[in-house]
């Protein structure tokens, strides 16, 4: 498990610099490297940030957060 939440890290923080930029500089990250907001790899790692996410919610709740 402590793979898992150290991708689900890195994918939140890949997330957060990309809302951070949208929020400062209406620029997205995601969708400029891989053609579009609509383009399939895109929607790929927006979907994975998403899943990191909830994941990551489960390790608010966890004694050890990366060392489960």
């Amino acid at each position: 498990m402590r793979i898992v939440n150290r991708i689900a890290l890195i994918l939140n923080i890949i997330g957060g610099i990309n809302w951070g930029l949208i929020g400062l500089f209406q620029f997205d990250l995601v969708a400029w490297i891989f053609g579009g907001q609509d383009a399939v790899m895109a929607r790929i790692i927006y979907t994975l940030v998403g899943i990191a996410a909830v994941w990551c919610i489960s390790l608010l709740f966890r004694n050890k957060m990366l060392d489960d």
